[in-house]
């Protein structure tokens, strides 16, 4: 590779074409005009960021599709195949595996076993049984001795069990809580320094708009490690409840020098799970309802082979595992209609309706048609700016954003610069990343840093000092 810098930022009247703003720039020249673009668009009254699956892959995040060691459809089938069941569920999945297996329709294969789940379960449902294309063998078949397929009641939502417990700890992470006292060669999932760097804008201005399609919660996980308080439309702590009216709030403290004046508290952030969360959950009333539990069970899951994984879903150790937010799959959108997930989609549009919007998009891979939709109508919001940032240049990403330059000369696209006949090495304009090396450092982070660090070094001496000649305590 050449001096030239790594990175393409393809501009809002060139994406199709090609010219790129980073054009014929060395490294250094080219990262200072990226991080003068970001400083200005930071400075909007309005900061809305859009997060997704590819922002959980440095930590051990599964995605929709590619390779199936990383392949969220062929690691949860893999593992409830192999869980107790009756020999129908099993066909079933069978004929998932043998038709596009790990190919990204896992939503829809999903969508009609909780649909038929569904409608067979109610009470008030005239629809007993619902026959499968997949035929099974019957010696009192009338034609080839073949038969429909059909479930029970109890076999269906005994499926519907095992794939949201595999779901849910598949996307059970964690971070790793040494990364901020770790020196600077230490990796980083990009989550805490994203944070504390975007936390860093000027108090005056607007507060910034967190929103994530992700299950997971490796963003309240930073949160936590930084001290960074945020409302997520959760009233209360020990079970929180769900009261959107918490995002009207804000964080002030009095200041020093006068009776009565305030000031705003700078490390806050509002935040929105678009798609719910490992840690929501439905009470007995129907109320939803929110409590983070020790996730650390599902380490040992992730890293098993098939058979162990299902020995584990069967285990009275995730039984705990219910319903936890709108699952992949194709109805999706009917699901967003209600509550909670209503107030967060209206928010999610109201906020990119804002005047000097700035729209930041990391790890989407514009997938879900009800999230594209609010996005295109935002780009007739004339005063709105949108990056997307995405390290395959040669992903179909390009080509939307390319389309989208008929709605407004508004929206730019990062990614990597590639020479001919290089394949992209997906590690420049990743999440990771892009928090780490593109986003502008803030001093506070590294004071942070320092700070863990020495902390780490007492308690390492204390560890030695309690200990005798002999290593007794």
């Amino acid at each position: 590779m050449s001096d030239f810098s790594n990175y393409k930022l393809l501009s809002p009247d060139s994406v199709s074409g090609s010219q790129d703003l980073l054009a014929g720039k060395n490294q250094e020249e080219g990262l200072r005009r990226i991080q003068a673009l970001l400083a200005d668009w930071l400075r909007m009254e309005s900061v809305v960021v859009l997060t997704a699956a590819g922002c959980s892959v440095g930590t051990g995040g599964r995605l929709m599709a590619g390779p199936a060691q990383n392949n969220l459809e062929c690691l949860v089938l893999d593992a409830v195949e192999q869980c107790q069941q009756s020999d129908g569920a099993r066909a079933i999945i069978e004929w998932k595996k043998s038709n596009d297996f790990g190919q990204g329709n896992f939503e829809d294969w999903l969508s009609y076993i909780f649909n038929a789940s569904g409608l067979a379960s109610s009470e008030n449902s005239p629809i007993d049984t619902i026959a499968w294309k997949r035929r099974i063998e019957d010696e009192n078949a009338e034609e080839e001795g073949l038969k429909p397929l059909t479930l029970s009641k109890e076999d269906e939502q005994n499926l519907c069990k095992y794939l949201e417990k595999a779901i849910y700890a598949e996307c059970a992470l964690q971070l790793d809580r040494r990364e901020l006292s770790r020196g600077s060669s230490g990796g980083s999932s990009g989550h805490i320094p994203f944070l504390a760097k975007l936390i860093a804008r000027d108090t005056n201005l607007g507060r910034t708009h967190l929103f994530t399609l992700n299950y997971d919660t490796l963003f309240e996980q930073a949160f936590e490690e930084l001290g960074i308080q945020y409302f997520d439309g959760f009233s209360g702590k020990a079970s929180a409840r769900f009261d959107p009216a918490v995002y009207g709030l804000d964080i002030y403290y009095p200041g020093d020098i006068a009776e009565g004046r305030v000031r705003r508290f700078d490390k806050f952030v509002q935040y929105y799970k678009l798609h719910g969360s490992l840690h929501w959950y439905v009470d007995d009333s129907g109320i939803y309802r929110a409590q983070h539990k020790d996730l650390a069970f599902a380490n040992e899951y992730r890293a098993s082979d098939p058979a162990t994984k299902a020995t584990k879903l069967q285990s009275d150790e995730y039984k705990h595992i219910g319903p936890f937010g709108i699952l992949p799959t194709s109805q999706k959108f009917m699901q967003t209609l209600g509550i909670p997930y209503a107030h967060l989609f209206r928010l999610f549009h109201a906020r990119l309706n804002q005047p000097q919007t700035f729209l930041l998009v990391l790890g989407y891979g514009f997938g879900d048609d009800h999230v594209n939709r609010i996005i295109e109508t935002a780009l007739m919001n004339p005063s709105l700016v949108m990056l997307v940032v995405e390290p395959n240049p040669n992903s179909q990403i390009i080509e939307r954003i390319s389309r989208y330059q008929n709605l407004g000369q508004r929206a730019f696209v990062l990614t990597e610069r590639l020479e001919d006949g290089q394949d992209c090495t997906y590690q420049n304009a990743t999440f990771a990343d892009f928090a780490q090396n593109v986003m502008p450092d803030v001093q506070w982070l590294e004071d942070f840093k320092q700070l863990r660090r020495f902390e780490e070094q007492i308690r390492e001496v204390e560890d030695t000092s309690s200990c005798g000649p002999t290593g007794d305590t």
